[in-house]
């Protein structure tokens, strides 16, 4: 039978081993939520700085500097071609890469940005399509060319593909063939390649964006609910409204969508101005395409607000969709008056 201090000595060693293994818990639980806290702040610190729009660059210097760099002829076409890959490979090469396909924080937690990439991407996409369809052909019976053939799928390959291939594998194939379709441009001894700077192959490209931007206008209006009625029934049936409104968790992505054509398309449009010049000049639209180029400058104004508002008619909060809207409607209207111009013969 123990003695009694041989009791207390049982009993208070226990006791001191379970109070370290608590304060030794407690300690590991403040340093565990320590590191948690740190994790968070750096991957939100660096989601912000990902979350950061591009700059606008300079499109003519752009392409003058690449031909310079690679010891090519600047031709006709070199600026569109080279503005298509620069505006592409900053998909691929801006802060923290293309984010659309990430799996994993911070990445995975952003929709501003990868909306931003999905409005380049398009504005990407339908100008491929129309220099392989209409600028790099002579007419529409002739061979279409082989390279710009083999780009225009790459480019509208998955947008959110993350493996066996990931976007930006097949993105980046899509500018190695322009480059190779540019350097063959460029041939100062056997151009293989050509570039067609015409009026209709201008107006079939403009087609398209033009259809761009009144679907995004149509959308960025819904912000609040739009009815609309439908165009297709005869006129002796009853007009009933459908009552169209953007959900608020999606109408941040429309706006950044809008953001990322309104900065693709400009810089397209300021390389159609020096590649299109004397047909801009012979039609008196040179004036028409800097208004549409104006106006999609200003979409691009900072956002000063921590999130995108979406007040409603002359309410105290501003609706930053409407004030997008207003722009893009503004930049369809000057594009439809610079199609006409282009028409006229």
């Amino acid at each position: 039978m123990l003695d009694w201090k041989e009791s207390a000595s049982r009993v208070y060693g226990g006791a001191d081993s379970a109070l370290r293994r608590i304060v030794g818990n407690h300690w590991l639980g403040r340093a565990l939520a320590l590191l948690l806290a740190l994790y968070l702040l750096v991957t939100g610190l660096l989601g912000w700085f990902w979350s950061l729009e591009p700059d606008a660059f300079p499109v003519q210097e752009n392409a003058k500097a690449s031909a310079e760099q690679t010891q090519r002829k600047f031709v006709k076409g070199y600026t569109t071609v080279e503005t298509l890959r620069t505006v592409a490979g900053t998909l691929l090469d801006k802060p923290g890469g293309y984010l659309t396909n990430d799996l994993s924080p911070p990445g995975i937690w952003l929709d501003n940005m990868p909306s931003w990439e999905f409005g380049v991407l398009t504005q990407v996409r339908d100008l491929a399509r129309s220099l392989r369809k209409e600028m790099a052909r002579s007419q529409s019976q002739s061979t279409e060319d082989p390279d710009l053939a083999k780009a225009e799928p790459r480019f509208n390959f998955d947008n959110r593909s993350w493996a066996l291939p990931a976007s930006e594998t097949e993105y980046r194939a899509g500018l190695k063939l322009l480059d190779n379709y540019l350097a063959r441009l460029a041939d100062p001894v056997k151009p293989s390649a050509q570039f067609f700077a015409r009026a209709d192959n201008l107006n079939g490209w403009l087609g398209d964006v033009a259809t761009r931007l009144g679907s995004l206008s149509q959308r960025l209006s819904a912000s609040i609910g739009q009815e609309r009625l439908d165009a297709d029934l005869v006129p002796d049936q009853v007009q009933q409204g459908e009552v169209v409104k953007t959900p608020w968790l999606q109408i941040d992505n429309v706006f950044y969508e809008a953001r990322g054509q309104a900065w693709a398309l400009a810089h397209f449009l300021r390389a159609i101005e020096v590649d299109f010049g004397d047909v801009l000049a012979r039609k008196n639209a040179t004036v028409s395409l800097q208004q549409i180029i104006r106006e999609l400058e200003a979409a691009q104004e900072p956002l000063w607000s921590p999130m995108v508002l979406n007040g409603s008619g002359y309410g105290m909060l501003a609706n930053h969709s409407l004030v997008m809207a207003n722009f893009i409607s503004r930049a369809n209207a000057a594009l439809n008056d610079l199609r006409a111009l282009l028409s006229q013969g």
